[in-house]
């Protein structure tokens, strides 16, 4: 499998808080919305990533192929297997589509 990495031309920050705060409404049986928890800026436009796609976003760090991080988010999520792969194809798909993802 190949390995991904970020678009190092995409500038992009952790917002501690509000992923705390996401993780904090989840573990009270809350539903957090679609809240960013990591934001990206491509050519002056500002991205939100929700807690998950924020999760796999900090995974990609150009060492770990999908498969590698399928296994990093099935020790964190209580997903099955299938839903993660399909999940993580379907967004790195898109990320890839878009630029600011690239192959290893």
């Amino acid at each position: 499998m190949t390995v991904l990495k970020r678009n190092p031309a995409i500038i992009w920050r952790v917002e501690r808080q509000r992923e705390a705060e996401v993780k904090q409404a989840l573990a009270a049986g809350d539903d957090p919305g679609e809240r960013g928890t990591v934001l990206l800026i491509d050519s002056g436009t500002m991205h939100q990533l929700n807690l998950v796609g924020g999760t796999i976003w900090q995974l990609i760090d150009g060492t770990r192929t999908a498969a590698d991080i399928v296994a990093d988010l099935a020790v964190e999520y209580d997903v099955s297997q299938d839903e993660l792969i399909g999940d993580v194809e379907a967004f790195t798909s898109d990320l890839l589509q878009r630029g600011w993802l690239l192959h290893g």
